[in-house]
């Protein structure tokens, strides 16, 4: 083996020699195109793709964290901008870009703005369904918003023409292209809402991305979104989406699709009119019918009670018609008379057998009364007649009728001591019949007037 040959060493050691080398190189801004993009993985979520110039290629690589802060969608032919260092991956060798920022570069940054604005609008609601407008089905008059140097104004009348001629339209001209080309259309929805037709039509014919990007103007949104009457737009063709089409109240994919949503055929109308009628009638006929029958059946139940109420109210009445103080007014006073007269005679009859009952009665009373009165005397003569002699025997007449007598001084008292007196004192003498006054001469001791002295 020479002096000057280098000593061999294993391909992982090669490997993490030219992953040394690399990891020491600067963080790196790229611009290029998307080619082969593969992504995201359905496990990991990661992305892979070329990114090429008109030179060269290279392997990029990005995590998944970094894949969900783009804000769009990677595609083949995309131009982007990449920010991120070269690595090596040890277990193939293979060289790779690893993007931590992936922005889009020309249309496709145009997009990733266009696509920023839409959500923070769609945020406030001005997407939301409950706030847009309705459109009616059939529009008498509307106002068509577009630039009047195109041909897209003459297909929208032609079809409009054709369609339905009754539509009548009016149209407000402004510029759909350009820089300058928002703040015309928004002072044209405000000219054209003044005129208070049935709907707006704002439509413009197809072009890029870049010829649209005044349709995805936040001022217009906004205006569009606040326009007192419905607006329908009709940009560009079939897959052309801008920001004013999600906030009009109606999305048409084409200016002719536009028109013609706004008016239906003359004849369809015509022939919806016809079945309209036909349907109209025969629902008419069907509820007519439908009633007739109720307003019969009503009619045979309301005869059948009215009926039944008469013949009640007829029996009633021939009942209070039989009766006998309506056929015989005079019947109850002859029934009263008869009955005073009758009652007349048995009081007459039953008078003296009454009075002789009680002439009966009082003869037997009387008896009775006087045996029974004879008894109950007996007993009470004489008790009578033994107390009388008691009495008799405890009177002072009887004391006074065997000679004794009962003196009384002046004032009434009964004088039962001689020395309660004094000569020429007046008392009154009772004897046992009769009385006299005296006057009292002298008194005398009652010791010696004693009957046992004497």
């Amino acid at each position: 083996m020479g002096e000057g040959r280098p000593q061999p060493i294993s391909v992982t050691d090669a490997v993490s020699l030219a992953k040394g080398a690399v990891s020491a190189w600067p963080t790196l801004v790229v611009n290029g195109e998307v080619s082969g993009f593969r992504g995201p993985n359905a496990r990991s979520g990661h992305c892979y793709f070329e990114v090429k110039d008109d030179g060269a290629s290279m392997s990029v690589i990005v995590w998944r964290g970094t894949a969900a802060k783009m804000g769009f969608q990677l595609r083949d032919g995309l131009a982007v901008q990449l920010t991120g260092k070269f690595d090596v991956y040890k277990a193939s060798g293979k060289l790779s870009f690893v993007a931590s920022r992936v922005e889009a570069a020309g249309e496709g940054l145009l997009r990733q703005q266009v696509a920023e604005l839409a959500r923070a609008l769609e945020r406030e609601g001005l997407m939301d369904a409950s706030r847009k407008r309705h459109v009616p089905a059939f529009c008498s008059r509307v106002c068509v918003v577009t630039s009047l140097s195109g041909s897209v104004i003459e297909d929208v009348k032609r079809t409009l023409a054709r369609r339905n001629p009754l539509v009548e339209i009016d149209v407000v001209g402004c510029s759909v292209q350009g820089a300058d080309a928002p703040a015309t259309i928004v002072r044209a929805l405000a000219t054209a809402a003044e005129t208070r037709p049935d709907a707006i039509l704002l439509v413009r014919g197809g072009g890029s991305f870049e010829d649209l990007m005044c349709f995805n103007d936040e001022g217009l949104a906004r205006a569009i979104a606040a326009c007192p009457v419905p607006v329908v737009t009709g940009i560009g063709h079939e897959p052309d989406t801008t920001i004013a089409d999600m906030v009009a109240d109606r999305r048409a994919s084409t200016p002719t699709a536009a028109a013609e949503s706004v008016a239906p055929a003359i004849d369809e109308v015509e022939r919806q009119m016809l079945q309209r009628q036909l349907r109209l009638g025969r629902a008419m006929s069907a509820t007519l019918e439908f009633r007739r029958q109720r307003l019969e059946a009503a009619g045979r139940l309301m005869a059948g009670v009215v009926d039944a109420d008469l013949s009640r109210r007829r029996v009633a009445l021939d009942a209070l018609g039989a009766r006998r103080c309506l056929t015989d007014p005079l019947a109850s006073v002859r029934d009263r008379a008869s009955d005073l007269m009758q009652t007349e005679q048995r009081l007459h009859d039953a008078v003296p057998r009454s009075l002789a009952r009680s002439a009966e009665r009082c003869g037997q009373l009387a008896t009775r009364l006087g045996g029974a009165g004879g008894q109950l005397l007996r007993p009470a003569e004489s008790t009578l007649a033994r107390l009388a002699a008691s009495l008799d025997a405890l009177s002072p007449l009887s004391v006074l009728a065997r000679g004794y007598a009962i003196a009384r001084d002046a004032a009434g008292h009964v004088v039962k001591d001689a020395a309660a007196l004094a000569s020429g004192d007046e008392v009154r003498v009772l004897l046992g019949s009769g009385s006299f006054e005296a006057t009292v001469t002298s008194v005398n001791d009652s010791r010696a007037e004693s009957p046992e002295r004497g």
